[in-house]
């Protein structure tokens, strides 16, 4: 089954917002087999859309793992 995914969080200012996309960045590289997952900064937003074909289960947990690093990042900026 193919899945989308688009998660939209949004800053007080673009540079918070470029900083989180940069945080995110490596794990983009880093994405399994079937996998595409692409993190843009917009303005205040940092976008990311996940694509993938696999399980319901797989698509969960990389949501989980997004959204952990996400508060990791918005942690350590500020």
């Amino acid at each position: 089954m193919r899945m989308n995914v688009r998660v939209v969080c949004k800053y007080e200012s673009a540079s918070i917002a470029k900083a989180v996309a940069r945080a995110l960045q490596p794990d983009n590289l880093q994405a399994p087999s079937g996998i595409e997952i692409v993190t843009v900064a917009r303005g205040k937003q940092v976008i990311t859309s996940m694509r993938m074909n696999n399980k319901i289960e797989t698509l969960l947990a990389t949501l989980d793992d997004l959204l952990s690093c996400t508060c990791t990042a918005e942690n350590m900026i500020g």
